[in-house]
């Protein structure tokens, strides 16, 4: 199994930005450093305890800092850009890369960001949104001009390109015949996880619901694969994300993740899910109430928590319940306290990744 990082990124709205993106730069550093073989970073506009707005560029920090790791735009929220745009500063960060990056796309669920640039409420619009903007953009890297595009949110022409001047060809990317695709899954039942099995596109699972959601994760995806005419998918391509923390032992663990910005983080999302309707991800079990589900409840739910030998143990588990994965993304906590985070990412990558099973 191979281990990598996803960044929502996740911060105490009090701490300074600039504090908080240095040190999301630092982590990447670091563990490109210690092995990690991906890094995935989101966006949000108007969420102070996810402040990256603009992934694209927070990755381009990142080249020339990194050596190895592959950068992973997680995601593009198509329906708060054109989609000629996306292209255009996908393509770029790809060739800045040497291709050592990955695109994923989605819709977003923030309702404040929707509000920012006057989106519609209806997800089933903005999903709409969504997939007439996957087709442009690959379009834009995949067709040659002239471009004609007629479509319910999105109308463009190149009617008149001219190859002598090199005017009307929109830059390509540096793979081909483009990026590796991505999208994240969240539901049991996902569309995304459908569409992208039908695409051949790497599923990235959620670190918001419970390991048995997760497995439901792999079989919609594989659903989605052989609906749409494709053997049978190898799970090596499949990414699960999770909040882990490495202590020196489980009381300590455990003292630490409630009482620092690891708890402060949950108290957040938990917020966010029930002000959102969907708080049920959260659940290990439909039957549990709301009131139930606290911050220590989603962390024994959600997350790997422990010392060595414990932490060992439920990603064993996550193992052998989802029936494997290629890649763990452990997800990007503030380093309220560094040293811990530091020794806690050194334990995982050194001891605790080399004894887990391989598919």
């Amino acid at each position: 199994m191979k281990l990598g990082a996803f960044l929502m990124p996740l911060h105490p709205p009090e701490k300074a930005r600039t504090e908080c993106f240095d040190e999301d730069t630092e982590f990447v550093v670091e563990a490109d450093q210690l092995g990690f073989t991906e890094a995935w970073c989101g966006q949000h506009l108007t969420l102070e305890w996810e402040p990256i707005p603009s992934n694209d560029v927070f990755l381009a920090n990142l080249i020339a800092r990194t050596e190895n790791i592959v950068l992973g735009a997680g995601v593009s929220i198509m329906p708060q850009h054109h989609p000629a745009n996306v292209a255009a500063r996908a393509a770029l960060l790809d060739h800045l890369a040497h291709g050592r990056f990955y695109w994923g796309f989605g819709q977003g669920g923030v309702p404040t960001d929707w509000e920012l640039f006057n989106l519609p409420a209806d997800p089933k619009i903005q999903g709409a949104m969504v997939a007439e903007a996957h087709d442009i953009v690959l379009k834009l890297w995949t067709e040659e001009p002239p471009f004609q595009h007629e479509g319910q949110f999105w109308s463009f022409n190149i009617e008149n390109p001219d190859k002598s001047l090199g005017m009307g060809y929109p830059l390509k990317p540096f793979q081909k015949p483009h990026p590796p695709i991505a999208m994240t899954m969240i539901s049991p039942k996902s569309k995304g996880g459908l569409i992208g099995g039908k695409l051949g596109y790497m599923p990235l699972s959620t670190n918001l619901v419970h390991q048995n959601t997760v497995a439901q994760h792999w079989e919609t995806y594989r659903d989605g694969a052989l609906e749409g005419g494709r053997p049978e998918p190898d799970r090596n391509i499949w990414r699960v994300s999770r909040n882990i923390y490495v202590g020196e032992s489980d009381r300590d663990a455990w003292e630490f993740c409630l009482h620092s910005a690891f708890g402060r983080s949950f108290d957040y999302l938990i917020a966010l899910l029930r002000k959102a309707k969907m708080l049920n991800l959260m659940k290990h079990d439909p039957a549990v109430s709301d009131d139930e589900v606290t911050v220590e409840y989603v962390m024994k739910k959600l997350c790997i928590i422990g010392d060595k030998k414990s932490c060992l143990d439920q990603l064993e588990e996550l193992w052998e319940v989802t029936g494997g994965f290629g890649t763990l993304l452990v997800i990007k906590n503030d380093f309220d306290d560094r040293e811990r985070w530091r020794w806690s990412m050194n334990v995982l990558a050194n001891d605790i990744m080399p004894a887990m099973p391989k598919i």
